[in-house]
């Protein structure tokens, strides 16, 4: 077998240092296999198996006391061994660094870094604009599997995640949610479902089911861009209609550097240099499923904005991948029926618990475990709506509903005979149903995201108020720009809180990963 040149395990109490090794170890392996498959492509065979294996981080520790500490990660659930496989310390270098940071301020001792027997597959070892498939004969690329290591399903499954790992005497206790080949593996997904790089995500995520809050989004982004730094006040109040640039409530716009569209189309800010991989993207000829759009900001804290689709499939789809990058919060922004009489069409509804008739995730997230409101986003949207809609007291909770929102994966569920859902809706208190936020906010909780919902009642079914296009048409054009605004405002109040307010205890269970 050929495999890279065996780079040692070595310990370390810096933090960079780490990192820095767990680079050389990262890139060693994944030049090898780009060098093997380039040479294979041009038709050279080696003679024996080509491999190269993922780094790995290890921490020991014998005792349960670590140093005080506000946040919920950072820290091991109790004496042991454990570790985690690493993957793009390029993409993830501020992640691991604090990750590495916390673990030898909270347990001292030391941090073994070095290569483990994990393979990397040859797909993940891929350049962002390499393609095979094109390059390769049907022949060839069975012989592959001779070859090289490929994507192995079995060590990528989330029952770390999920809680229902089962470790084999002597194996070390996991550090972090996902290993290196689930990652890589929800990377390459998301340059397919959303047509853009890993590069480009925000940690902080708006999810939509409208396309017409993707053109509002866009719209709002190259307005932005086209306004030099010091020029701000874009982002805020709506009282002056579409394109209002009143500065009450503004967002800090002057934080956004760039725009990045599907095909990894980058606009930059006016007069910021274009960046060095400005000139390889090029829109798609046809939208990808879930197309993404990025407003970004240097630090990585800005808006990415997704178009789920329709239905419950869609939204697990793309949160589980997007849940490897480890977003500080996601939003479910999107249009529900109303259930209620006292409720009119534009009004929002501000989750505070969840029906799941979804059932995407019920494997996964038994029924049984409850998806509570979490404190900290409840209070940003709620803020977000007052700020932007300018409305206090009893004008603000009069086109504001906090209650249930139940999910179904049934479009149609009022063709069922009678009573149908609508009992069960009723039973449980719901005052709007949609088909996304259940499975949003569900994952958000498996995979320890802070999520919140916020609806627009479009229509109102159980009163006659049906979605006609006229009705349809005058409804988006009055409620879409307000309604992303809010979302924006939204996030802006969460940026400004602390990592500890926002990750709290609440997503972590008591035999919790150290790795946020």
């Amino acid at each position: 077998m050929t495999t890279p040149t065996l780079i040692t395990t070595q310990t370390f109490t810096d933090a960079d240092a780490a990192l820095a090794h767990v680079a050389t170890i990262y890139h060693s392996g994944v030049a090898h296999l780009r060098q093997a498959l380039q040479d294979f492509v041009t038709g050279h065979t080696p003679p024996t198996r080509v491999r190269a294996c993922y780094p790995f981080v290890r921490v020991r520790t014998h005792t349960v006391v670590r140093a005080d500490s506000r946040l919920s990660f950072g820290f091991v659930a109790g004496p042991g061994v454990y570790e985690t496989t690493l993957t793009r310390p390029d993409l993830f270098a501020d992640y691991y660094r604090e990750q590495f940071q916390l673990l030898l301020k909270n347990h001292g001792g030391v941090l073994e870094v070095g290569l483990s027997s994990q393979p990397i597959p040859i797909h993940f070892s891929l350049a962002q604009h390499d393609h095979l498939e094109g390059t390769l004969s049907p022949e060839r690329r069975v012989l592959m599997r001779d070859i090289f290591d490929l994507p192995d399903l079995a060590a990528m499954d989330d029952g770390i995640a999920n809680g229902t790992q089962e470790l084999r005497p002597g194996d070390p206790q996991p550090l972090a949610l996902f290993t290196a080949p689930r990652v890589d593996y929800s990377l390459h997904r998301l340059r397919h479902y959303t047509g853009t790089a890993p590069e480009h995500f925000q940690n902080f995520v708006l999810f939509t089911n409208y396309q017409f809050y993707i053109d509002e989004f866009v719209r709002l982004g190259h307005l932005l861009m086209g306004k030099p730094l010091g020029q701000g006040g874009l982002l805020g109040s709506t009282s002056g209609g579409p394109g209002d640039d009143t500065p009450e409530h503004a967002l800090d716009s002057d934080g956004y550097v760039a725009f990045v569209e599907p095909g990894n189309v980058v606009t930059r800010r006016a007069g910021l240099a274009a960046g060095v991989d400005d000139d390889h993207g090029a829109p798609p000829p046809r939208l990808p499923q879930m197309p993404a759009y990025h407003l970004m900001r240097p630090d990585r804290s800005g808006i990415t904005m997704v178009n789920i689709g329709v239905g419950p499939a869609n939204a697990k789809n793309i949160s589980d991948h997007i849940a490897v990058l480890r977003p500080h919060a996601w939003l479910m922004l999107g249009h529900c029926a109303g259930l209620r009489n006292t409720q009119h069409l534009g009004d929002y509804v501000l989750a505070h618990g969840y029906v799941r008739e979804d059932h995407v995730l019920d494997e996964e997230l038994p029924l049984w475990v409850p998806i509570p409101p979490l404190a900290e986003v409840q209070r940003a949207l709620e803020q977000a709506v007052a700020d932007v809609t300018q409305l206090t007291g009893f004008e603000l909770k009069r086109i504001l509903r906090t209650g249930t929102v139940a999910s179904t994966d049934n479009r149609n569920w009022e063709l069922l005979p009678h009573p149908g859902p609508e009992r069960r809706f009723s039973q449980s208190r719901a005052v709007a149903l949609d088909m996304e936020s259940a499975t949003i906010a569900a994952n958000g909780f498996r995979f320890r995201v802070p999520y919140g919902t916020l609806l627009c009642v479009s229509d109102k079914p159980l009163h006659g108020e049906i979605k006609l296009p006229g009705m349809a048409n005058h409804f988006y054009r009055e409620r879409v720009d307000q309604h992303l605004r809010i979302g924006m405002r939204a996030i802006e109040l969460l940026r400004r809180q602390r990592l500890d307010q926002l990750h709290s205890r609440k997503l972590r269970s008591f035999a919790e990963v150290a790795f946020q």
